[in-house]
């Protein structure tokens, strides 16, 4: 995999995921991520979303929570819609949640049990969507 561009968001630069069964994986992650207008890019063993990669092997690392920004409460639903429908399990329906005002967020467990989650924050502004990283050649 070699690339001259990448996208960074705010905190994380990569998450990977080892998973049990890549095409059960990739079918979650690209109806979630859909959902919440995030591109996916299959590869051979592997896919990735902006800062998420996902392989298959061995051994099975354990288990996270992660949490994908939405831009409102229906994207969440919708992630939560898709997320079901692709073979996640519920571990949160879409609602408020205490962490403070205006958390609206819903959770999912993928195929290997990790929890995903998207999250609205409320109304706010951001300085950038992404940053664009240029390597030179």
């Amino acid at each position: 995999m070699e690339t001259n561009q990448l996208y960074r968001g705010r905190l994380i630069d990569h998450i990977q995921l080892v998973v049990a069964d890549l095409d059960a994986s990739r079918r979650f992650y690209h109806a979630v991520l859909s959902a919440i207008g995030i591109p996916v890019v299959d590869g051979d063993g592997f896919f990735y979303a902006d800062e998420l990669f996902v392989s298959v092997g061995e051994p099975l690392t354990g288990r996270c929570h992660l949490a994908f920004q939405a831009k409102d409460e229906a994207m969440v639903k919708a992630f939560h819609t898709a997320g079901l429908a692709a073979g996640g399990r519920e571990n949160g329906e879409p609602g408020e949640r205490p962490y403070h005002p205006g958390y609206y967020a819903a959770f999912l467990l993928d195929p290997d049990g990790n929890n995903i989650e998207a999250v609205y924050h409320g109304p706010a502004r951001q300085s950038a969507a992404s940053i664009l990283i240029e390597f030179d050649a």
